[in-house]
């Protein structure tokens, strides 16, 4: 699959949203409510990390293999946010 940066980000908002649809919640996201926090591509492979409005603490990992043709989602949970002043 021939794949550009719109093409990407259109498959990890809609990648997301139905991952967190299936989790069972309350509410029902929209792959409007995804947003992308950093993206990049290397050769023929895309990588994004993202999350959603939701106030879950979940945010995502989606990596697109292009040899393969597979796209793989990791879903972590922020568990710390500490300030270490330098």
């Amino acid at each position: 699959m021939n794949m550009d940066y719109r093409a990407f980000e259109n498959i990890v908002r809609e990648t997301v949203a139905d991952y967190t649809n299936r989790a069972a919640l309350d509410e029902v996201v929209s792959p409007n409510d995804v947003y992308i926090v950093w993206q990049c591509k290397t050769l023929q492979n895309w990588k994004a990390l993202a999350a959603t409005s939701l106030p879950d603490g979940l945010y995502f990992e989606i990596t697109y293999n292009g040899d393969k043709g597979e796209l793989y989602l990791d879903a972590y949970r922020k568990e710390a946010n500490e300030v270490t002043k330098l």
